[in-house]
């Protein structure tokens, strides 16, 4: 199931929040690898690490990096003795962290009886490349803006692994991040989603918040196997919590395979089948046959939810200012431009809601 080499640091490259570039010579080869330094400890030149190469020979996910199990020779210390959530749960590299809830964390009496978002809205998106794209459609609308981003297992795990949110929330993009499921390293952990967005709003005071997967989505081709099927069961259970969930449509007018262009199979499938509670699905409002062709396929959501037409003026050069480049699938902005102004329309409409007061406590907003 892995592929074990073992190697020595030649080069120490770029780093961000939580990660760290490397070269590593494997024989006569150098390959690049990639530390969570709070996982294997930090690594220095020379150093004989032990790597997983499993996805990058085969050329699946990772980022196309090697990843390092350990520094055998130079152990980390011991951490602090701080929480009982074990997350990677059963794997030689399964971590021990504070969950946010739990008897010895300081958010324990804020979220002991919480039970209610009390109307927040809460975008959700299929990809993790959709959310500096909803990050720059909520500003667009209203600047300041106090977001905070839960992210699910469905990627990525270490949220150190993202760039993005690294970047995010070094430009003040981001109030916060909560790590949810197996998913860990953010500034607050949770066990479910449910528990990610209690604690996104009464703890991180979230007036908006954004769930995606990590970086990474594992799909088969096949109607249901594909990670991003969590963005339905997040509808669940924003609705069952009270909150607003406002539902960002995975669009391509580039993507090459065909269950992908116009509106994503994903997104079909998860919020007309798997989610049961009612959403605001956004479909942007394009221009020309490829507009049509979308609104087209968006009708059939109308049976469970309130399908929203939002215009996209705007749109493309707020994302041009964002702090980070949009890029998915290895397509840029103008790559796939119908892609980032769907998932940025999601953070326009979700500003709007923000002052608008629920319908009710503890009630789903239609």
């Amino acid at each position: 199931m892995i592929r074990w080499r073992e190697g020595f640091v030649s080069e120490l490259g770029r780093s961000w929040a939580g990660a760290q570039e490397l070269a590593v010579i494997v024989g006569t080869q150098a390959l690049r690898a990639l530390a969570y330094p709070e996982v294997v400890g930090s690594p220095a030149v020379g150093d004989r690490v032990l790597l997983n190469v499993g996805a990058l020979d085969r050329g699946l996910g990772t980022g196309g990096y090697a990843l390092v199990v350990a520094i055998p020779d130079r152990l980390p210390k011991d951490p602090p003795e701080n929480g009982h959530l074990v997350k990677a749960r059963y794997t030689p590299l399964q971590a021990m962290v504070l969950g946010a809830d739990e008897q010895g964390s300081p958010d324990h009496d804020v979220l002991r009886d919480a039970d209610d978002l009390l109307g927040t809205p809460v975008v959700v998106a299929d990809l993790h490349s959709a959310l500096p794209a909803v990050l720059a459609g909520v500003f667009e609308a209203r600047p300041n803006t106090r977001v905070v981003y839960v992210m699910t297992d469905g990627g990525a795990l270490p949220l150190a692994f993202s760039r993005t949110v690294a970047a995010l929330r070094d430009a003040g993009w981001l109030g916060g991040t909560v790590t949810v499921g197996q998913a860990y390293g953010g500034d607050r952990e949770a066990v479910t989603v449910h528990t990610g967005l209690l604690t996104a709003v009464h703890v991180l005071a979230a007036e908006i918040v954004v769930v995606t997967q990590g970086p990474g989505n594992l799909g088969t081709g096949t109607r249901w196997g594909f990670s991003g099927v969590q963005s339905g069961e997040a509808v669940n259970a924003i609705a069952t919590l009270g909150g607003r969930a406002v539902a960002s449509l995975r669009i391509s007018e580039a993507d090459p395979r065909p269950r992908h262009r116009g509106i994503s199979h994903h997104s079909l499938t998860s919020y007309g089948r798997v989610a049961l509670q009612s959403a605001d699905v956004v479909v942007p409002d394009l221009d020309g046959d490829f507009g049509d062709l979308v609104r087209d396929a968006a009708e059939p959501l109308k049976a469970r939810h309130r399908v929203v037409r939002v215009g996209v003026d705007g749109l493309y050069d707020a994302m041009q200012a964002a702090p980070v480049k949009v890029s998915t699938m290895g397509r840029d902005l103008d790559g796939d431009r119908a892609y980032f102004e769907a998932a940025a329309a999601a953070g326009r409409h979700a500003a709007g809601l923000v002052d608008v007061p629920p319908p009710g406590s503890g009630s789903q907003y239609s």
